[in-house]
């Protein structure tokens, strides 16, 4: 095993066997040789630095029916909610004052923000904060929608992939919602000209070791800027509600690798982590992320958005969960960066 992480290291990409091995050989001792050369190499890139994304959940509601997600249209217990153009402001204004210089507008599919809805929003971040860098994170558009956002001044887009594998994408979403969809949004992103985030879940129901092998070459192709990954945890009121949550382990370890695959790529230690294990976010740290995404949405909407259940941070203001989490940075010898935390050229 050390000598494929060692091979990982030099060519940053596998075959699909030798993947497939990694993932299915896993010892501790081959998780910290791992970590190790993670560590290493996310330190040439990006020294002891951590950036900061400003999380703000606009909407939660969504028109799809994901079978893992917790805002899915089908959740009729969901308390939904809208954020106005003024609280998303409110929210930038209170970030940017505690230093973050990038705002992640996150939300579900919601008809209600439409192009010019959003459009307008996005100008106005623009213009007030022309320092900071606007992500969204709205779903599946046209390619049209996508690029009068960035002609807005959007900058970077998130829209997970979910699995490379046609056949696993159909088991976690309804009929309607189709893998060439997603693959071809994510195409137009590129094309466009946003830093793109792509990324999975780890341990969604019928997911194997030949999945994730998968996933992990389609990145390795696709080459995005950032790339989020977190253990699968259920919702209780989902179609999924029964099946077991994704490792903790198996998380940091592909973490690990996707470090060692796209030296140069942002990677962060998500909020998932953090939910399955109470150190889990130090611990992504550690494997090699160099990302971490407080919340700066208003404490009266935290608990409504709720994709997962046990979700953390629910009522903490901004400014205490950013000391917070500042805290806990610093014990892995990192420490927070206040810029806006572009992706390196790679080396």
């Amino acid at each position: 095993m050390f000598d494929i992480i060692d091979k990982l290291a030099v060519q940053h990409t596998l075959s699909h066997e030798e993947f497939r091995e990694l993932i299915e050989n896993r010892t501790p001792a081959v998780d910290e040789y791992l970590f190790a050369k993670a560590r290493e190499i996310r330190e040439k890139y990006y020294g002891k630095e951590v950036y900061l994304r400003g999380l703000i959940e606009i909407s939660n509601y969504c028109r799809n029916n994901c079978f893992y997600c917790g805002i899915r249209n089908g959740n009729r217990e969901a308390s939904r909610y809208r954020m106005s153009k003024a609280d998303i402001l409110s929210c930038c204004r209170e970030g940017y004052a505690l230093g973050f210089r990038t705002f992640v507008l996150q939300g579900g599919e919601d008809a209600y923000f439409t192009d010019e809805k959003m459009i307008d929003i996005v100008s106005t971040i623009r213009q007030q904060f022309p320092d900071c860098a606007i992500t969204l994170s709205l779903g599946e558009k046209s390619y049209e929608t996508y690029k009068a956002f960035y002609d807005a001044g959007a900058d970077r887009y998130l829209l997970r992939h979910e699995t490379a594998t046609p056949e696993h994408y159909a088991q976690i979403h309804p009929a309607k919602m189709l893998f060439e969809t997603r693959q071809k949004a994510l195409q137009d992103l590129m094309e466009i000209g946003y830093q793109v985030g792509s990324g999975f879940m780890v341990g969604t129901p019928f997911q194997t070791a030949s999945h994730l092998a998968t996933d992990l070459l389609f990145l390795a192709n696709f080459r995005p800027h950032m790339i989020g990954i977190g253990p699968f945890l259920s919702h209780h009121n989902t179609p999924f509600s029964h099946y077991p949550d994704g490792s903790v382990e198996l998380t940091l370890f592909l973490l690990g690798l996707l470090r060692l695959i796209l030296p140069a790529s942002l990677l962060p230690s998500t909020t998932a982590l953090g939910v399955a294990d109470p150190d889990g976010r130090e611990k992504g740290l550690l494997a090699g992320a160099n990302v971490i995404m407080p919340n700066l949405s208003p404490a009266e909407v935290r608990a409504k958005y709720i994709l997962y259940d046990n979700k953390i941070g629910t009522h903490d203001d901004a400014a205490s969960s950013l000391k917070k989490i500042a805290e806990r940075v610093i014990r892995t010898g990192y420490h927070i960066a206040v810029h806006r935390g572009d992706a390196k050229p790679e080396k």
